[in-house]
């Protein structure tokens, strides 16, 4: 049984076996994945175009928004098509390739967030020395560091998972091929695997998350130094960083860090960190921020110029 492996296809629960429920998500999530890629891009165009914009905070927003469309392509196309599908299948090959996507892009997601609070601390608490620090330099190995970080991740996890016996059942309860779920259909002890999926996924996402809410805490006491003009400059933005990280954050924390067992809860706490999120960073960072809003206004008048002529 342990060397046996004959299942070529997973079947998806999805998130309802209600048809009339199933309808209403999949009009609900397929506005939600056309607003991530619609305002993740204009997030990305406004920063590439703006000349404004060329601080290392925008150039780590960029990439967070590349990441944001990429880990919800990974699964909101699947779950918008399966809600209205009679059988939710994905080969078994689809299956671990949405599983190294999902971690891949999360991880690498997660270490983008680190960067980007490194860059606000450096840029509060050390004013004076902000741009021989942040560099283009420093910024261009930070983001290559999270790149690389989210792939050895995703490896690990992907690696403990395709060397499992599959033998059957393969009804996955959840909406996209994560490890957990699929450790529950493992043909064998999945114990110690599971010990170190907790030590990969859930670690990483705890030690960040810890990592971030000291920076903020350094970053309000020393707040308290600034002139109210620049206090209020600086908390604009760290407003606007801390709602993103509490929304992927918790949601991560409470599925990773734990055994390898899962609740019924679990489906609707993964879109906060696969959809949700996503989705609401771009108006989390514009409509916080004013030289995005200024230069997305410039965009538009430079629009409405080209099609006027």
């Amino acid at each position: 049984m342990k060397n046996k492996n004959n299942v070529t296809e997973f079947i998806f629960q999805g998130l309802t076996q209600d048809n009339t429920l199933a309808k209403v998500c999949f009009t609900f999530f397929l506005v939600f994945y056309a607003t991530i890629i619609l305002g993740n891009l204009l997030i990305i165009i406004t920063i590439k175009t703006g000349q404004q914009l060329d601080s290392p905070m925008y150039f780590f927003l960029s990439y967070l928004s590349f990441l944001d469309i990429s880990y919800s392509t990974v699964t909101a196309p699947k779950l918008i098509y399966d809600l209205l599908a009679e059988k939710k299948t994905i080969p078994f090959a689809g299956c671990i390739a949405q599983l190294f996507g999902v971690h891949f892009f999360g991880c690498t997601e997660i270490f983008i967030l680190t960067a980007m609070a490194y860059d606000r601390y450096t840029a509060i608490c050390k004013p004076l020395h902000y741009t021989n620090i942040m560099n283009k330099r420093v910024c261009g190995w930070l983001v290559a560091a999270s790149w690389v970080g989210g792939c050895v991740h995703s490896l690990v996890q992907t690696l403990l998972t395709i060397q499992l016996p599959f033998c059957g059942p393969n009804e996955v309860d959840h909406y996209f091929c994560d490890v957990h779920p699929l450790l529950k259909l493992a043909c064998t002890d999945t114990y110690v695997v599971g010990v170190i999926v907790v030590a990969n996924s859930g670690l990483i996402s705890l030690s960040s998350f810890v990592v971030l809410v000291v920076s903020y805490v350094i970053i309000l006491v020393s707040l308290r130094t600034h002139s109210s003009k620049g206090c209020l400059k600086a908390l604009s933005t760290y407003t606007s960083h801390v709602p993103v990280v509490l929304l992927f954050f918790g949601p991560c924390i409470f599925i990773y860090m734990r055994p390898s067992t899962t609740f019924s809860a679990d489906k609707m706490v993964s879109v906060c960190y696969t959809i949700l999120t996503p989705m609401l960073n771009p108006l989390i960072y514009t409509l916080r921020n004013e030289d995005m809003k200024k230069a997305m206004k410039k965009l538009w008048s430079r629009k409405a110029k080209r099609n006027g002529k």
